[in-house]
C-alpha cells in the first residue's frame, strides 16, 4: 500500500459464513438463518421424494379457494431446483428512477453492458440473467430499485388479477417462512379500487403457497422478506418481484439529511446530467449534509454504491451466496486505492458541515477525501483549475426576503471569479436564471421527491449578461 493509503475506501473484513449443515428448522432469524433455510430447501427440492411423503406433499385446498380442479391438478407438482433454472433464464427487468433521470439511467445501464435498454416513464426496461440482476443492484447509482418481471397478462376484473397471481410459481422464489408484502401502482387503470387489487394478489400468493406447501406466509409491511409489486395499466397487469428490498438510494451511510436533502440517486443523476467527470474539480457551495460530494467521491473511486447494504435477493430461495460473493469481490478489486479529485464543499451552517463530516466517515471515506469549508458562497474562491459546480442551494422561505439580493450577489461573484466553470443548480424556482441574470445552456426537468424542479446549467464566461432563454425543455 502506498503512503496515500489513508485515502483508501475502507473495506473491513467480514466473518466468513459457517459451512456446517444447518438445522432442518432453524429458529433464528437473520442473514445466516435465511442462508441455512435456503440450502435446506434446495436440498429438499433435489432429493427424491419418498412414497409416503409424495402422498401427503400437498395440503387440501382451503374452503375459500374457488378453483378445486386447478388445486387438485397442481397440488402434486414440485418445482425443480430454482437455482439452476433462474441462473440461465433471461428476465425482463424494470428499473424505476426519479422522473427526469431516464436518459442518464439508460446510459448507466448500457455502460454496465445490459442489453435491450429502453427508456420509459420514470425508469428503464432491460433484459438480463439472474447474475445481471445482482450486478444491477450492486452497481446502479441512479435506479431506485430493480424489479424482476415474473408474470403479465390482460385483465378486466380483480378476479383476473387473482388468477394471474395464483398461476405464478411463487414457490420458486419464497415460501411460507418468508414474510410477504404486496404493493400496487397504476396508470390509467379501470380498476375501481387499487387496495382491493392489492388484496387479491396477496390472497392468491398465500392460497398458492398453502396449496403447495401446507402453510401461508405472514404479511409484514415493515420488514418483509419478499416484496411483490403489481402494476396496472389500461388493459394489463404485471407482477414484479422486488430484488432490492429497501430503495437503492439508501446506501447505508446517510444518517443526517439536512434541511432540504437530495436522495442519493438524485444526486448521482444530477452529476451525470451535469457532465462532470472525476478528472475535473467539483465544488458545492451549498453542500449541506454533503450528499452530492460523497456520491462524487464514490464515483471517483469507482466504488459500487450497493457495496455495504443488504438486498432482498439474498433472502430468496434461488440465492447463491458464492456467486454473490464473487461478484462483490470483482467489484472491490476495481476500486481505486486513492482519490485525487479535488472535491470541495462549503456552507455557512457549521452544524450542517458537522453532519457532512459524519456522513463522510460513515461512507467509509477518508477524512481528507472532501474538503468542507465554513464559508458564504458569495466569498468562496475557486480552485486553480476550472471545474464544475453542482449544487442544491436554499430557495423559497429558506432565503426569506433577501432572495433577489442574494442571487444577484452570488451571480456577480461567479462572473468575477469563476470564468470557464460549468455551473449546475437544481431549484424549484423556475425563474432562477432571471434572478441570476445568467443565460442557461440547458434546463433539465427533474423531480426532487414530489417537487417539480429544474437543473439549470450555465457556462460562466466572464461578465456575461442574462438573455431571455429561447430553449425549450
Amino acid at each position: 500500500m502506498s503512503s496515500d493509503s489513508k485515502k483508501t475506501l475502507r473495506l473491513p473484513r467480514r466473518p466468513q459464513p459457517s459451512t456446517e449443515d444447518p438445522q432442518p428448522h432453524p429458529a433464528k432469524s437473520g442473514a445466516r438463518a435465511l442462508r441455512a433455510r435456503t440450502r435446506t430447501r434446495q436440498r429438499q427440492l433435489t432429493e427424491p421424494v419418498p412414497p409416503q411423503r409424495r402422498a401427503s406433499a400437498a395440503s387440501p385446498p382451503h374452503p375459500s379457494i374457488q378453483h378445486p380442479q386447478r388445486n387438485q391438478k397442481k397440488s402434486v407438482q414440485r418445482s425443480s431446483s430454482p437455482t439452476k433454472e433462474t441462473t440461465k433464464q433471461l428476465f425482463t427487468v424494470f428499473a424505476p428512477c426519479p422522473q427526469g433521470l431516464e436518459a442518464v439511467l439508460a446510459q448507466e445501464l448500457q455502460q454496465l453492458d445490459f442489453e435491450g435498454v429502453q427508456k420509459e416513464r420514470a425508469g428503464c426496461r432491460f433484459h438480463t440473467d439472474w447474475n445481471g440482476i445482482l450486478r444491477a443492484n450492486l452497481f446502479s447509482r441512479i435506479a431506485t430499485r430493480i424489479l424482476v418481471q415474473i408474470a403479465q397478462a390482460p385483465v378486466r376484473t380483480p378476479d383476473d388479477i387473482y388468477d394471474l397471481a395464483y398461476e405464478t410459481e411463487w414457490e420458486k422464489w419464497f415460501g411460507p417462512r418468508e414474510r410477504l408484502r404486496v404493493d400496487t401502482s397504476a396508470i390509467r387503470s379501470p380498476m375501481q379500487s387499487l387496495q382491493y387489487c392489492n388484496l387479491r394478489v396477496k390472497d392468491a400468493i398465500c392460497d398458492r403457497l398453502r396449496a403447495r406447501e401446507g402453510a401461508r406466509p405472514d404479511v409484514d409491511t415493515v420488514r418483509p422478506d419478499a416484496k411483490v409489486h403489481l402494476f396496472l395499466d389500461a388493459h394489463t397487469a404485471t407482477l414484479y418481484l422486488d430484488s432490492s428490498g429497501e430503495s437503492l438510494f439508501k446506501r447505508g451511510w446517510r444518517y443526517h439529511k439536512g434541511a432540504a436533502p437530495l436522495r442519493e440517486n438524485l444526486a448521482a443523476g444530477l452529476l451525470a446530467l451535469s457532465g462532470w467527470t472525476p478528472q475535473k474539480p467539483l465544488l458545492d457551495p451549498f453542500c449541506g449534509s454533503g450528499t452530492i460530494l460523497i456520491e462524487a467521491a464514490w464515483i471517483a473511486l469507482n466504488a459500487p454504491p450497493g457495496l455495504h447494504r443488504p438486498f432482498h435477493f439474498e433472502r430468496l430461495r434461488n440465492h447463491n451466496p458464492r456467486i454473490w460473493k464473487r461478484i462483490k469481490e470483482q467489484a472491490i478489486s476495481a476500486i481505486k486505492p486513492t482519490l485525487t479529485t479535488p472535491l470541495i464543499g462549503a456552507d455557512i451552517d457549521e452544524q450542517a458541515l458537522a453532519h457532512a463530516r459524519d456522513n463522510l466517515l460513515r461512507a467509509r471515506l477518508a477524512a481528507d477525501n472532501i474538503q468542507f469549508i465554513p464559508m458564504d458562497a458569495r466569498a468562496l474562491p475557486p480552485t486553480p483549475e476550472a471545474g464544475y459546480i453542482v449544487t442544491n442551494p436554499p430557495y423559497g422561505e429558506r432565503l426569506g426576503g433577501q432572495a433577489a439580493e442574494f442571487w444577484q450577489d452570488w451571480a456577480a461573484h461567479l462572473k468575477s471569479h469563476y470564468d470557464g466553470w460549468n455551473v449546475n443548480i437544481i431549484s424549484s424556482d423556475l425563474n432562477l436564471s432571471a434572478q441570476l441574470r445568467l443565460h442557461p445552456d440547458r434546463r433539465y426537468p427533474v423531480y426532487n421527491g414530489a417537487l417539480d424542479c429544474r437543473l439549470f446549467q450555465f457556462s460562466i464566461r466572464g461578465r456575461q449578461e442574462h438573455k431571455p432563454s429561447q430553449q425549450s425543455e
